[in-house]
């Protein structure tokens, strides 16, 4: 792969990254938006992109099921505490890959369920 498409790759990394983070503030669309590019980028995506974008995935599947979770346990009240706890999860998550993709790395711990 040529430097130029390597760049390119990253840069479109990044822009997932930032899809994920908006996701926050726009219910989830965004992130949603990010998780299809993800999904269909990662197949063809050399290393350490196609981790970046496995990583990215399973970070919205997950943090959706979480999220999922603590709907239902917001009549509980704990559900409240829960919401509270994954948006700090997603964007540590986020965070690190960021990091990773600056040090020219894969995410650590790719299969990890925590942070």
């Amino acid at each position: 792969m040529s430097e130029s498409s390597a760049e390119t790759r990253s840069q479109l990394v990044r822009i997932n990254y930032a899809l994920l983070l908006i996701g926050l503030l726009t219910g989830g669309v965004t992130a949603l938006v990010g998780a299809v590019i993800a999904h269909l980028q990662a197949p063809d995506a050399p290393e350490p992109h196609q981790a970046h974008f496995r990583f990215q995935y399973r970070t919205f599947w997950i943090g959706l099921l979480y999220n999922l979770i603590a709907g239902i346990t917001t009549l509980a009240l704990i559900g409240w505490l829960l919401l509270v706890i994954i948006v700090i999860w997603w964007i540590v998550r986020c965070v690190r890959g960021l990091n990773s993709l600056a040090n020219g790395e894969p995410p650590s711990n790719l299969t990890t369920w925590g942070f």
